[in-house]
């Protein structure tokens, strides 16, 4: 019976998520990949009870991470019921909804219909009564925003959330879904886009997403601050057998062109002067921004956490170091959920 290590919280950073009153662990484990039926179940709930060990309170999902779409909520539930149902009250756990899950035209999207369904569907999955944050996983230009952030609403009014949240929304989406949360009396807690060294588009604009959220004082859980897997040493030398990049998932070959693989060279470089693996000096890179909460990461064993949580042993960076890694943290056109989600 696994018994959580007494001294869990002692090494681990928490952040205030925005102006709420919820402090987020500094590095949170997402269960996006690696958790899905192909993967051992032993070696998930491996990853996950030494995340808990190491402090981390937050589990991220979604109704579609797999695959297939629905299990990687199924094993997580398991967990739950065997593991960790004494430690509910010490978890954040997360779930979205807004892309394919099932078939027909309620199968997708940001309508109420959808959106409340799915949350329906994940509580059962996962063994709960509630989540503690639900998110609108995407923009959808095909149903007015009022009725996804309605369906928000109607989700924390309900209990079956504690918190809402938005992910990949772009600024001006932002924007907007903040004036309609005003009006109908929802606090929107966090926001989840991608960021990275390699993909910074929450830098950009007038005002920036980044400059929206430290405005509302709305948090930000960044996903992929390795970029798929781009900001490791598994890429330095070529595309490996068995890689994502091999396999044609979200890492895709093209991306690691000459010139990406140049910068990525250069930082690792930067990492090692810092006495930091580039995975390592990548998630304390997002971190360095006061306005972000958390650094998402995946994980496919207990080793690729613990070296994922020993980024928080250095967080500071000089303003050399910076400008030295401004050279090579070059946007590489890689965040492929924008043309779904940020700039619709």
């Amino acid at each position: 019976m696994y018994v959580p290590a007494p001294e869990r919280y002692d090494s681990m950073t928490y952040r205030r998520c925005g102006r709420s009153g919820l402090d987020l662990p500094a590095i949170a484990l997402g269960l996006w990949q690696n958790f899905g039926e192909a993967n051992p179940y032993e070696t998930q709930r491996d990853i996950v009870l030494r995340a808990i060990d190491l402090g981390i309170t937050h589990i991220d999902l979604a109704n579609n991470y797999g695959p297939p779409p629905g299990s990687a909520e199924r094993s997580f539930g398991r967990m739950l019921a065997e593991d960790l149902r004494g430690l509910r009250d010490e978890l954040v756990i997360s779930t979205k909804a807004g892309y394919d899950m099932w078939p027909g035209p309620y199968g997708n999207g940001g309508s109420r219909k959808y959106l409340l369904a799915s949350l329906d569907q994940s509580l059962e999955r996962l063994g709960l009564g509630y989540v503690d944050i639900f998110y609108s996983h995407r923009f959808d230009d095909t149903t007015p925003l009022r009725e996804t952030i309605g369906a928000l609403k109607t989700a924390v009014d309900s209990g079956r959330a504690l918190y809402a949240g938005i992910s990949s929304y772009s600024a001006q989406r932002t924007l907007e879904a903040f004036a309609i949360a005003d009006e109908i009396g929802l606090d929107l807690l966090v926001h989840q886009p991608s960021y990275s060294m390699l993909n910074r588009w929450i830098e950009q604009g007038e005002p920036s997403l980044l400059d929206v959220l430290g405005e509302r004082g709305m948090g930000a859980v960044v996903f992929s601050p390795l970029a798929q897997g781009m900001l490791t040493d598994r890429y330095l030398d070529g595309i490996p057998e068995g890689s994502r990049a091999a396999r044609q998932g979200p890492l895709r070959e093209e991306f690691l062109n000459d010139e990406s693989l140049s910068h990525v060279r250069a930082l690792n470089d930067i990492a090692e002067g810092r006495g930091q693996t580039l995975a390592q000096m990548a998630i304390a890179w997002v971190l360095r921004d006061p306005r972000v909460t958390t650094a998402l990461v995946g994980a496919s064993s207990v080793t690729q956490l613990e070296n994922s949580v020993a980024a928080l042993d250095h967080l500071e960076f000089t303003e050399e170091e910076l400008a030295r890694i401004d050279e090579h943290a070059v946007d590489q056109d890689i965040n492929i959920w924008a043309a779904r989600s940020s700039d619709l």
